[in-house]
């Protein structure tokens, strides 16, 4: 089992930074790529950036030059940090930990709100 504990979410104007940390315990080895998706209220779950365990990124187009993805492998955590952001990335940010065939970990969401 893996377990993660997602914190940093919060308020903000638009143009401003917030940086997630997502922390993952339990059987850490089985995890392969780590990642965060989103959802807005009506939409559906969108993935946002994912880094790999050889610290390979991906990032979604509409994030590309404004969020950074990456991870501390000594404190197995793994963090977003967004910046430039606008209205429209409000929604409530989820850690993913993709474990191959085993079932993916998820962390409970936590909420980001830019205002404009």
């Amino acid at each position: 089992q893996v377990q993660l504990v997602e914190s940093g979410g919060g308020l903000v104007q638009a143009g401003g930074s917030l940086r997630l940390s997502c922390e993952a315990s339990g059987t850490i080895s089985t995890i392969n790529a780590m990642g965060w998706y989103r959802q807005a209220p009506g939409k559906q779950r969108e993935l946002v950036a994912t880094i790999s365990k050889g610290g390979s990124t991906n990032l979604a187009d509409s994030v590309k030059g404004r969020f950074t993805i990456s991870r501390a492998n000594a404190k197995n955590t793994v963090y977003l940090q967004m910046n430039s952001l606008k209205p429209e990335d409000t929604a409530v940010y989820y850690c993913n930990a993709d474990r191959g065939l085993l079932l993916a970990a998820w962390g409970q969401g936590t909420q980001v709100t830019v205002t404009s």
